[in-house]
């Protein structure tokens, strides 16, 4: 009895309130500077505009000619953009940025999470921002897509929208939707496994490089990720809803949603890596708000990492299937 009334005493004590404050304060501005605070290169040539790509890229040199020989073709005017480079600097990147005019920002510490976060610090005009990894193969009308997207479910008002992201066939949720829609469950099921909604490292779509070469070239079978895309963009508009956590290799989201969830989540002494994907899945659970998947539009993703080293050798050695 005595206990809890000295703990009510202090409980409603001035000083120890402030006290108590000023120790919250103190352990949420070290957060945050961990979150936001490192040594970088920004080298800056925003325009300011309402929309932004930032695309995270150093580690996989091998892809740079098709990946951002895809974006420069397809991506709109109307949307900045940033090469994000998490621990290191690429005299190769900052070049493609020079001769594109984008922005590039390179960080001395090797934490994506940390590099986004401060990416989009120094775009604080960007209402709206893309994330595209380095080993995602956009298509034509990709961007005006997943925008129109997020635009016309908003506006519906079934959801609140977390963020959207386009069909990837080499994605737990994504594989099973074009299988569905080019009639190929029981021939997938036969070869392969059974497919299953899942992000699952050990499904095949995950772990098979042969599952990956399938996806990416027996034209027999599965089209090319072009003619997907042209299918696609003529079809009604539509969107699916992922029930399951959302492999976030190319997303559309809102910056208030970034803000709203207390920016990408960082670890010290970390690489941080998929805690974007976690944080951002688990946020959109707790809070009620959608992973939207536009079915109007595809991207290609080259491999998931079990798979990494075969489909390298195969992408060298069969750089057509990639090109746009």
């Amino acid at each position: 009895m005595i206990e809890q009334t000295i703990k009510d005493i202090l409980r409603e004590n001035i000083l120890t309130k402030r006290f108590y404050q000023k120790l919250k304060d103190i352990r949420e501005s070290r957060r945050l500077k961990l979150k936001t605070i490192d040594d970088y290169k920004f080298i800056d040539r925003k325009k300011n505009l309402s929309k932004v790509c930032f695309i995270i890229a150093g580690y996989k040199p091998f892809l740079f000619d098709n990946v951002f020989g895809r974006i420069i073709k397809f991506i709109p005017k109307d949307i900045d953009v940033c090469i994000v480079s998490s621990g290191l600097y690429s005299d190769k990147l900052a070049d493609i940025a020079e001769k594109n005019g984008w922005s590039y920002l390179s960080t001395k510490r090797n934490c994506v999470t940390l590099a986004q976060n401060i990416a989009l610090i120094n775009f604080d005009k960007a209402e709206y921002f893309y994330k595209i990894d380095e080993d995602i193969f956009v298509t034509k009308g990709m961007f005006e897509t997943l925008y129109d997207t997020y635009k016309k479910v908003e506006a519906e008002g079934k959801y609140n929208v977390g963020f959207v992201a386009p069909l990837i066939p080499i994605n737990g949720y994504g594989h099973y939707r074009l299988l569905e829609k080019y009639n190929l469950i029981e021939y997938y099921s036969y070869n392969f496994e059974r497919p299953k909604y899942a992000s699952d490292p050990n499904a095949k779509i995950e772990k098979d490089a042969e599952v990956a070469k399938f996806f990416w070239c027996n034209r027999r079978m599965f089209p090319q990720i072009d003619d997907i895309a042209d299918d696609l963009q003529t079809s009604e508009f539509t969107y699916s809803i992922c029930p399951i956590r959302f492999s976030i290799g190319c997303i559309f989201m809102k910056r208030d949603t970034w803000l709203d969830m207390g920016m990408w989540e960082v670890l010290p002494q970390s690489a941080c890596m998929g805690l974007d994907e976690t944080g951002l899945c688990a946020y959109c659970i707790v809070s009620s708000k959608a992973i939207v998947v536009s079915e109007n539009t595809v991207v290609g993703h080259l491999s998931f990492g079990q798979q990494n080293f075969e489909m390298e050798k195969y992408y060298k050695e069969h750089l057509d299937i990639f090109a746009c």
